[in-house]
C-alpha cells in the first residue's frame, strides 16, 4: 500500500515545480485522487499562490459536453477527462495524439 507520508512528498514535489506540464498536472491530479480514496479527508489543501479569480475563464459552449462540464465544476470533469484519455492512448492511439496536440499548441 502506498504511505501517506510517500503521497505527501509527491505532492509537495508536484506542487513545488518550476514551470509545470501537462503530466505534471495529471501526476497532481492522481495523487491527490489516490489520497482521497486511501486516507479520506486527509489531502492537503491546493496551495495555488493565487485566485481563482484572477484565471481566464473557461468558454464554455452550448454542446452537451461543454454544459455538462460546466454543470459539475472541472474539479469534477477533469479525472473523467483522464480517464478517458488514457482509454484513447490505449485503444486509439491516433486520436489520442490528435487531441494530445491540439492541447499542447
Amino acid at each position: 500500500m502506498i504511505k501517506e507520508q510517500e503521497l505527501k512528498e509527491a505532492i509537495a514535489e508536484c506542487e513545488g515545480t518550476k514551470n509545470p506540464n501537462a503530466n505534471t498536472c495529471v501526476k497532481l491530479a492522481a495523487y491527490y485522487t489516490i489520497m482521497d480514496r486511501l486516507y479520506a479527508g486527509k489531502a492537503p489543501a491546493l496551495d495555488t499562490g493565487y485566485s481563482f479569480e484572477s484565471r481566464a475563464q473557461i468558454p464554455y459552449s452550448a454542446s452537451p459536453f461543454s454544459q455538462a462540464v460546466e454543470k459539475a465544476g472541472i474539479e469534477k470533469a477533469y479525472p473523467v477527462i483522464d480517464e478517458l484519455m488514457e482509454v484513447l492512448y490505449v485503444t486509439n492511439r491516433p486520436l489520442y495524439e490528435s487531441v494530445m496536440a491540439k492541447i499542447e499548441y
